[in-house]
């Protein structure tokens, strides 16, 4: 007779090690999704922005994508996401102009001195919101400047309007 239930099956085996062989981080690269071409338009699926429309810019050195929306446009900010959490649409936008080379994963590295702090400021009603820096929303206009010049009135809409799903709408269906 057998275990009722869920039993965990354990079979020793005598004699054998198992040897694992660890890849650095440094030498894995990860593979840029087939539809991702510099300009595509992604759906965003997780985060904050889920559901915006954001132009594809980049893949980073951490195999993050750098994207924008532009900002101007439909709110979304110059940043990183996720490879899993996007789908590549077939719509194009032209980066003629677009100048984002000297953006890399270091730009958007948090400031050192604003994690150390005390309880008490933790805490504390007062506390120093963190915003952006003067320099980084001069760089996020001019990057979104060059995009925008060469979107259309049709573009701009599309961009704008947010992906959802309703009744009757099936994802494996759906043609991006």
């Amino acid at each position: 007779m057998g275990k009722a239930g869920q039993a965990r099956q354990v079979f020793r085996t005598y004699g054998k090690t198992k040897s694992a062989s660890k890849v650095k981080s440094t030498e894995k690269k990860t593979p840029g999704q087939q539809k991702l071409k510099k300009g595509s338009v992604l759906i965003m699926l997780a985060g904050r922005f889920r559901g915006r429309r954001a132009v594809f810019l980049k893949q980073l050195a951490s195999g993050l994508l750098l994207v924008t929306g532009p900002y101007a446009v439909n709110g979304v900010p110059l940043r990183r996401v996720n490879q899993r959490m996007c789908i590549g649409t077939s719509t194009k936008v032209d980066l003629k102009g677009a100048d984002f080379g000297k953006v890399d994963d270091a730009y958007f590295a948090k400031n050192a001195a604003a994690k150390k702090g005390k309880k008490d400021e933790m805490f504390s009603k007062d506390s120093p919101k963190s915003e952006m820096s003067a320099e980084k929303k001069a760089g996020q206009k001019t990057m979104d400047d060059a995009i925008v010049k060469g979107l259309g009135a049709d573009h701009k809409a599309y961009l704008k309007a947010r992906f959802s799903l309703s009744s009757k709408m099936y994802p494996h269906e759906l043609k991006f």
